[in-house]
């Protein structure tokens, strides 16, 4: 049974965003956990730091974008009714791909110590050796998120969305499992537990875990293919521009960790606790609705059904943005109330939480910016326009060294985020400019931005709301600095909460109240269409 054309996004959407919302909260738990054993200093930097050389191995096989360059290719064989053709080419991709990681995994670990050298100038000697020692450990799981990234691809292209969403949580799992064990074993807390479980969470969660999935849908591995089958080239004209392209999306976490370090010993972990609490909403708004819908876009395209795309995009992004806008509110009203809940306690001190707070309340604004970006990036992808967003990421990441040094010299560990957020807002009006100045595109843009426009107001004074009450808890209420935070967060959201949902039902009845023309007659709808996969959201 083909599940992309029985299914429904939303349904997808569902079982991904459960599976990324259960992955961030395990996230924030993984955070909350190091920030207790470990707080945040220039031992736990070495922790951040060593995970940059095994990312960039990953990009530059396009290893983070595997399912979004291999989709297309393996749906346009099944729109082709060619299964067993699209299995050969799956093999022939898979075969490079494991050859590639495995080549350059040997060469990141040779090359260690001189690229960490050269990032973080302001790591002492022994920080630099502990630095290379924990890369070192963790570069081989590369290997397990490249290759199954394979074999998560082909499961949402056969319209399998459960076993892949389940990846990320099992490796959060051993992550959290290899700090704890480690302590349990030695008696010391230390960054090298949590990247022994980071290693076995992906080769467990990443690669077994996806290739039982993959299996289930009837994985093939034809092995008599040619090393140099026609998909091998497919493929390379697809990910070549994610490779060698260096998009702000892609650089941001570098920038992140590179320009924190000259900050303060521990700012690179301030920044990363506040940067991935911004996150959440993120995964579980934008990226679970994104995820769903991609495999449909590209079957859309695939089958020449343009239209159809499009209404997709635009409802996509009406609803991202909608509740992307609400996220972003009710996190910038709590930003100091929701860090000092997860992270202030044991070696995590008042002092840290006010630095993270201070870079959550700017990372917080870009949530509906990584929302429209989580879409729009894979509407330029499902119709096989890679360049596109590339270009722009990479013209808006040239702006990046003097916008992070400036500002980070201004403003300090604000500086970084406000950095981020800029540069990723600027790169998401150039996609969405791009996008909607195709005339088959155009007409939905109006739709988009009024569902934005609707939802600003509801934030805006849903969180000026939350905010009062929160703050009013967290000053006056006595008791356990978590359990007392944790009450301001809960009341602050409910009342945020209350307050948009009631300022929007008001809104709506004004306006459904406004007096018609005389003349305006009611007309029918518009008959539509049984196969628009915009009725299956």
């Amino acid at each position: 049974m083909d599940r992309l054309r029985t299914g429904r996004i939303g349904l997808a959407a569902l079982v991904v965003g459960g599976g990324i919302l259960l992955s961030r909260l395990l996230g924030v738990l993984r955070e909350v956990i190091f920030a207790a054993m470990l707080g945040a200093d220039s031992v736990t930097d070495e922790y951040v730091a060593a995970f940059r050389i095994p990312d960039y191995a990953n990009y530059l096989l396009a290893g983070a974008f595997l399912t979004i360059t291999f989709i297309p290719i393996f749906s346009k064989y099944l729109a082709d009714d060619d299964e067993s053709g699209g299995w050969s080419a799956f093999t022939a991709i898979v075969r490079w791909l494991a050859v590639g990681i495995t080549a350059l995994i040997v060469l990141a670990f040779v090359a260690a110590p001189y690229v960490i050298e050269w990032l973080y100038p302001e790591f002492t000697a022994e920080q630099l050796a502990s630095t290379t020692r924990l890369t070192r450990i963790v570069l081989p799981a590369q290997f397990a998120f490249v290759v199954g990234a394979m074999f998560a691809a082909v499961q949402f292209a056969k319209g399998v969305f459960g076993i892949p969403a389940a990846a990320p949580v099992v490796y959060n799992i051993g992550i959290i499992g290899g700090g704890v064990l480690y302590v349990v074993l030695t008696g010391d807390a230390d960054p090298e537990g949590f990247i022994w479980g980071a290693l076995v969470g992906a080769f467990v969660g990443n690669f077994a875990l996806q290739w039982w999935g993959a299996r289930r849908v009837g994985m093939q591995f034809h092995w008599s293919v040619s090393w140099f089958h026609p998909a091998v080239k497919q493929y390379l004209v697809l990910a070549i521009p994610l490779m060698i392209g260096q998009s702000i999306v892609a650089l941001d976490e570098t920038f992140m960790s590179v320009f924190g370090d000259t900050v303060a010993d521990g700012a690179q972990t301030q920044l990363q606790f506040a940067r991935r609490t911004m996150l959440v909403p993120v995964g579980v708004i934008a990226q679970a609705a994104a995820v769903a819908a991609y495999p449909f876009m590209a079957r859309l395209f695939a089958e020449g059904k343009t239209a159809q795309l499009n209404r997709t995009v635009d409802r996509s992004l009406k609803w991202v943005l909608a509740l992307s806008i609400g996220g972003a509110g009710m996190l910038i009203a709590m930003s100091v109330p929701v860090i000092r809940a997860l992270f202030e306690r044991f070696a995590f001190s008042e002092a840290d939480s006010e630095a993270a707070a201070a870079a959550l309340l700017f990372y917080a604004f870009a949530i509906p910016i990584w929302g429209a970006l989580q879409i729009i990036t894979r509407a330029f992808y499902s119709r096989r326009q890679m360049w596109t967003p590339v270009i722009a990421g990479t013209g808006v990441a040239l702006l990046a060294i003097p916008t992070y040094s400036y500002l980070t010299g201004r403003f300090g560990i604000e500086g970084v985020a406000l950095s981020s957020t800029l540069l990723l807002g600027l790169y998401t009006v150039i996609l969405m400019t791009i996008w909607y100045r195709d005339r088959s595109a155009r007409a939905g843009l109006a739709g988009v931005l009024d569902s934005a426009g609707r939802a600003i107001p509801l934030a805006v004074v849903g969180g000026f709301v939350g905010f009062l009450l929160a703050w009013a808890i967290s000053a006056n209420v006595p008791g356990q600095t978590t359990l007392v935070n944790l009450l301001a967060v809960t009341l602050g959201a409910l009342a945020f909460l209350a307050v948009a949902v009631a300022l929007g039902a008001s809104l709506w009845d004004l306006l459904q109240r406004r007096p018609q023309p005389k003349r305006e007659r009611p007309t029918a709808a518009p008959p539509s269409d049984e196969h628009d996969v915009m009725e299956l959201l």
